[in-house]
């Protein structure tokens, strides 16, 4: 699945790809390529250790949701969210490339990033649960511009195009032009969740 919404950014000009050098012209820098351990070699990491190492950064937390199309609308739940350029304004996430949701997204060519608030663990388990209906009970409207799902309640919210695509290991990085943003003050005052070492909590200012 994640090679068919690559194919189809590919074929929408959302995708960005780089023009291989000439042949017989080394890169400039040129490194070894990176590619994924193949079947029976051993990884270079223990991935345990890794996401244990990882997971003393603390992250916030977001929701990343799309129209969806006749299907209703996708999202999941995302912490590898970030701020990426001010100008032109740009943000990051990423999705693994096992993800059923992100073909979804990527068939929109647009997102809605939910900043979730301190008391919203409950909402980012459920839309961390694959094969489930999400959206479940929970109140969304339109995002002005892109008309994404914005999520009741959530301090923050930026609305998004996809701008670009890159392949990052076993995740796609996705980088979005965001169209709209806003925040809602009472929602903001309770403050962000966090995420670290696999459990939640709040800043404590």
């Amino acid at each position: 699945m994640a090679a068919a919404a690559v194919r189809h950014l590919r074929s929408t000009g959302a995708l960005a790809a780089a023009a291989p050098p000439a042949a017989g012209t080394p890169a400039a820098g040129a490194r070894p390529s990176l590619r994924a351990v193949r079947d029976g070699e051993r990884a270079p990491l223990d991935p345990a250790e890794f996401r244990a190492v990882l997971g003393h950064f603390a992250s916030g937390v977001t929701i990343i949701t799309a129209p969806g199309g006749p299907a209703g609308p996708a999202g999941f739940a995302c912490q590898s969210f970030a701020s990426l350029s001010l100008d032109p304004p740009l943000v990051v996430f990423m999705a693994g490339r096992t993800s059923a949701t992100w073909p979804r997204i990527a068939r929109a060519g647009v997102f809605c990033v939910n900043v979730l608030g301190a008391g919203q663990a409950a909402l980012c388990r459920a839309f961390a649960v694959s094969g489930a209906d999400k959206f479940a009970g929970v109140r969304h409207t339109p995002a002005p511009v892109t008309g994404s799902p914005r999520l009741a309640d959530v301090p923050a919210w930026i609305d998004c195009a996809v701008h670009a695509v890159h392949t990052g290991g076993d995740h796609h990085i996705v980088v979005g032009r965001v169209e709209a943003l806003g925040t809602d003050p009472a929602a903001a005052a309770q403050g962000p969740l966090l995420f670290h070492r696999g459990a939640f909590g709040r800043f404590e200012g």
